[in-house]
C-alpha cells in the first residue's frame, strides 16, 4: 500500500512539474523554430543578390518558399493554438507565396482533434449529464478541428433533425496566451528591424479578441444579434448565421443547427463532381453570387453598425444549394466605435473615388500616424490605404508583396495603427484572399461606396444630393 501511495504521489507531483514547464518548453520550441525560417530567409536574401539571372532568381525563391513552408506547416501544425490562427492569416493567395499557401490552406479547418474522451468529460462536465441522456447519435469523429474548437454532428433525443455540437479544446486557453506574448516579443524585433509597421498594436488587438473567443456564451449573443440585424435589413439575408438551440449552450460548450453545405475551398472539387466546368459561365456566375453576398453582409455589418463578424477565413464559409453562403464561427466580433466606424466610411469614399486628399486625412482622422520616406507622399497614402483596406489587385499583379522595396509600406512607415481597427484590416484581407482564390479581382471599397454613403448621410456628415443613386455592388457584378 505504502509503495503504492508513494507511486501515486510521484505521479501527481510529475504531472504538476510537467504542467508547470509546459509553456517553458512551448516558448522554447516556438523560438527555435522562428529563428531558423526567420535566419534562412535572411541568409537567402544574401545568397539571390548575387544572382543576376531574373529567371535563376525566381527559381531559387520558389525553392526557398517551399523549404518555408514546410517549416511554418510544421510549427503550426505542431504547436497548434494559436499559430493555426497564424496560418490563417498569413495562407492567403493574395499575399503569402504559393507555396505557403498549399501547405496552411489545409490548416484552416483540419487542424489536431482533441480525443473524443476529453470531449465527452467537457461535454458532460458542462451540462451535467450524459452524452446519451442528450443525444440519439454522436459521431465521434469531428466535422472539423480549429484553433480553439472541434465540431461534432449529432442528433437531439427526440428530434428528427441535426445539429452540431462545438467544444473548447481542454486546456487551450492558456497555451494560446503564451503563443500570444511570443509572438508579441517577435513582432516587437521585425518592426524595428525589418517591417516599419506597428505590428505590436496588432499583436495586442488579437490577444484581447481572441481572449473573448474562450466565452462561448459570448459567441451566442453576437451570433444572434448579427443574425437580427441581417434578416431585418434585407429584403433576404445575404448571409445564413445558424440558430443557437435554446439551454444548450455553456462558455465551453454549444449546440446550434445543422446546415448543409461545402466549404468553400472544396467548391471546385465539388463543382467538378457534378459536371460543372469551374472556368464555365455557370461557375462563374455561382462565385459572383458569393461573393455579391459576403461584400453585402460584411459592408452592411461594418459600416451600418459597426458590429462585424471578424472571421471570414475560408474555414468558416460553407456554400449551399442556390449558391447560398453560410457565415460560421462568431467567436471573433467585433464593435467598433462610432468614431472609427464613420471615420472608416469616408475612407472608403476616398479608396473608391482615388482621392488621395481625402485618403490622408481619413488617415489622421482614424489615428493612424505615418512617416513618409518620399517625395509623393499624398499619392503613396492612397497606395498605401488602398493596399491596406482594399481588395482590388493592381493591373497584372495576382499576388501583393506588400514588404517589397517598390511597396508604400517601405515608402510610408506606420508608426501607430489603433487596435481596433485590426479586425478590419483583417477582415478586408480575408475578403480579398477569396476574391483571389474565386479568380474575381474586385474592389470591395467601390461596392461598399453606397452603404458608406447612407452611414454618413445618417450621421449628418453627408449632404443627400452627394449620395450615390446607383447600387455599385449590383452594378458591379451585372457589368463582370
Amino acid at each position: 500500500m505504502n509503495a503504492l501511495a508513494s507511486g501515486f504521489d510521484f505521479k501527481e507531483i510529475q504531472d504538476k512539474v510537467s504542467l508547470h514547464l509546459r509553456p517553458w518548453h512551448r516558448s522554447f520550441q516556438f523560438w527555435v523554430r522562428a529563428a531558423d525560417i526567420y535566419t534562412g530567409y535572411k541568409v537567402f536574401q544574401l545568397r539571390v543578390s548575387f544572382v543576376k539571372d531574373p529567371q535563376k532568381q525566381q527559381a531559387m525563391w520558389d525553392k526557398q518558399h517551399e523549404l518555408a513552408a514546410d517549416k511554418i506547416y510544421a510549427m503550426c501544425y505542431d504547436l497548434g493554438g494559436f499559430f493555426l490562427k497564424i496560418a490563417q492569416i498569413i495562407g492567403k493567395p493574395d499575399l503569402a507565396p504559393a507555396a505557403w499557401v498549399n501547405r496552411l490552406v489545409t490548416l484552416c479547418d483540419q487542424a489536431p482533434a482533441t480525443p473524443f474522451d476529453a470531449v465527452q468529460l467537457v461535454l458532460e462536465k458542462e451540462f451535467g449529464r450524459s452524452i446519451g441522456e442528450i443525444f440519439e447519435n454522436f459521431d465521434v469523429n469531428p466535422l472539423g478541428s480549429a484553433s480553439i474548437a472541434q465540431v461534432h454532428r449529432a442528433r437531439l433525443r427526440g428530434d428528427k433533425n441535426d445539429v452540431v455540437v462545438k467544444v473548447q479544446h481542454p486546456g487551450i486557453q492558456d497555451l494560446m496566451m503564451t503563443d500570444i506574448r511570443n509572438l508579441q516579443a517577435f513582432a516587437l524585433y521585425i518592426q524595428k528591424t525589418d517591417i516599419k509597421f506597428d505590428l505590436f498594436s496588432v499583436t495586442k488587438e488579437m490577444e484581447k479578441q481572441i481572449g473573448y473567443e474562450f466565452d462561448f456564451l459570448r459567441e451566442v449573443n453576437a451570433m444572434e444579434r448579427i443574425r437580427r440585424f441581417l434578416y431585418e435589413n434585407n429584403k433576404k439575408t445575404p448571409v445564413l448565421v445558424p440558430r443557437v438551440l435554446q439551454g444548450l449552450a455553456t462558455r465551453r460548450v454549444l449546440v446550434m443547427d445543422y446546415i448543409d453545405g461545402v466549404p468553400i475551398l472544396t467548391l471546385g472539387d465539388e463543382m467538378a463532381k457534378r459536371g460543372i466546368n469551374p472556368g464555365g459561365k455557370m461557375a462563374t456566375s455561382a462565385k459572383q453570387n458569393i461573393l455579391k453576398s459576403l461584400t453585402l453582409a460584411y459592408g452592411q455589418m461594418i459600416l451600418k453598425t459597426g458590429f462585424f463578424h471578424a472571421d471570414p477565413h475560408p474555414g468558416n464559409i460553407l456554400i449551399c444549394k442556390g449558391s447560398e453562403v453560410a457565415l460560421l464561427d462568431y467567436g471573433q466580433v467585433k464593435d467598433l466605435p462610432d468614431q472609427l466606424r464613420l471615420g472608416f466610411a469616408d475612407l472608403v469614399l476616398a479608396m473608391a473615388d482615388s482621392n488621395p486628399v481625402k485618403a490622408t486625412e481619413s488617415y489622421r482622422e482614424l489615428g493612424i500616424d505615418t512617416v513618409s520616406n518620399c517625395k509623393n507622399e499624398q499619392q503613396e497614402m492612397l497606395r498605401l490605404a488602398q493596399t491596406m483596406f482594399d481588395t482590388k489587385l493592381p493591373p497584372g499583379v495576382v499576388m501583393l508583396q506588400p514588404f517589397s522595396e517598390d511597396a508604400s509600406i517601405k515608402k510610408i512607415g506606420v508608426q501607430s495603427f489603433p487596435e481596433e481597427l485590426f479586425s478590419v484590416l483583417r477582415t478586408v484581407h480575408l475578403l480579398r484572399g477569396l476574391s483571389v482564390g474565386l479568380g474575381i479581382n474586385y474592389s470591395c471599397a467601390e461596392q461598399w461606396r453606397p452603404i458608406a454613403e447612407e452611414a454618413l448621410y445618417n450621421a449628418g456628415r453627408l449632404k443627400g444630393a452627394n449620395r450615390t443613386k446607383v447600387s455599385n455592388l449590383g452594378r458591379f457584378f451585372r457589368r463582370y
